[in-house]
């Protein structure tokens, strides 16, 4: 069974022995039948768990006791409790993911959660960076001295520079002469960090999951894999290439250890860099330079949002981010409209 919070953990101890049991076998479904993300099998795992104990407070005692109306009842606590429509929307589909699995596995006589609607989520269009905005975070390691302690690592906290590598304030001028080899070296990983995010749009956990091998240096693309185990064949600019080719002669030599391994961006402690450590490394560096709140998901917008600007086409997009849907990709030609609109509200003397 996968890991989870405490909460979670006991509450699924507490449960009637056939309820653990139907939990433990969807925990394995999602992830080595439907290759679901150990980030998607917790969520779905968590929500099931939270079903199965309101179904038992009404009374049932193993799976082929469930009903519509302990799944709806279900759902309606969540709602009265604040959950957001996102959450209530994944809420739904765990519920409906679990019951076509159940009912296939003979734990239901029928597929319960079929009539569920999914409650309407109200999708917000991601915030985007500017080009010279995205320019001026891509370039912030080097220009701006480090933390002199060079440390990092997922147990720092958010608003820790050291943890980052990231500069605790915005300054001017190169490097300090103080600044030390293993400074240096978290500098040029950052740098290759941010240039390799904007230039493929990749997710953070795929970029922190790259292994040394998975660049192609000559062709100057990377193999990511993706969602669902997906592959996919991503290109990146010059300025990434210079930025990776910098850290793979200087930086990585200087962190790497024994639990290096392959891994491409390495943390202070020489083991595979962490895909929190990163986001702080992105929070870090946009906060010291003045720009608006930025995530590493924040650069993936901003890179799709650039191609499709540029012109690229719609598809293209689709393949480079590894979306399985063209509707997900279909959000970034919204955010383009919406910069348009905006563009002609206030050049336009009659908008």
């Amino acid at each position: 069974m996968n890991r989870r919070g405490p909460g979670t953990r006991a509450t699924h101890q507490a449960l009637p022995p056939a309820m653990r049991d139907a939990v433990d076998g969807f925990a394995v479904h999602l992830a080595q039948v439907r290759n679901r993300s150990a980030h998607t099998v917790r969520a779905y795992v968590a929500d099931l768990v939270s079903l199965l104990d309101h179904a038992v407070r009404m009374g049932c005692t193993a799976p082929a006791d469930l009903d519509l109306g302990v799944l709806r009842s279900w759902l309606a606590k969540q709602r009265t409790t604040g959950a957001a429509s996102s959450s209530s929307a994944r809420r739904a589909a765990a519920a409906r993911t679990f019951s076509g699995w159940a009912h296939r596995s003979g734990l239901l006589a029928t597929d319960v959660a079929a009539p569920l609607a999914t409650p309407k989520t109200r999708r917000e269009l991601p915030v985007v960076l500017r080009a010279d905005q995205v320019a001026t975070l891509v370039e912030a390691p080097g220009r701006d001295p480090p933390s002199t302690s060079g440390h990092d690592g997922p147990a720092a906290g958010p608003r820790d520079a050291a943890s980052t590598g990231a500069p605790s304030a915005p300054t001017t001028g190169g490097a300090s002469p103080e600044v030390g080899q293993t400074d240096e070296a978290v500098l040029s990983r950052d740098r290759a960090l941010l240039e390799l995010l904007y230039a493929t749009g990749a997710r953070i956990s795929e970029v922190c999951g790259l292994d040394t091998t998975d660049v192609d240096r000559e062709r100057r693309v990377v193999r990511v894999l993706g969602k669902g185990n997906r592959e996919r064949t991503v290109p990146y600019g010059l300025p990434a290439q210079r930025a990776v080719d910098r850290w793979l002669a200087v930086g990585r030599p200087e962190l790497a250890g024994p639990d290096s391994g392959r891994a491409l961006f390495l943390g202070a402690r020489g083991g595979r860099l962490h895909p929190t450590t990163a986001r702080r490394i992105v929070a870090g560096y946009a906060r010291a330079a003045g720009l608006p709140p930025t995530s590493p998901h924040g650069l993936r917008h901003s890179a799709a949002t650039h191609l499709l600007d540029g012109g690229a086409d719609l598809r293209a997009v689709q393949e480079l981010l590894g979306h399985s849907s063209l509707a997900s990709t279909q959000i970034y030609t919204h955010v383009s409209v919406e910069r348009l609109r905006a563009a002609y509200r206030q050049a336009h003397p009659r908008a």
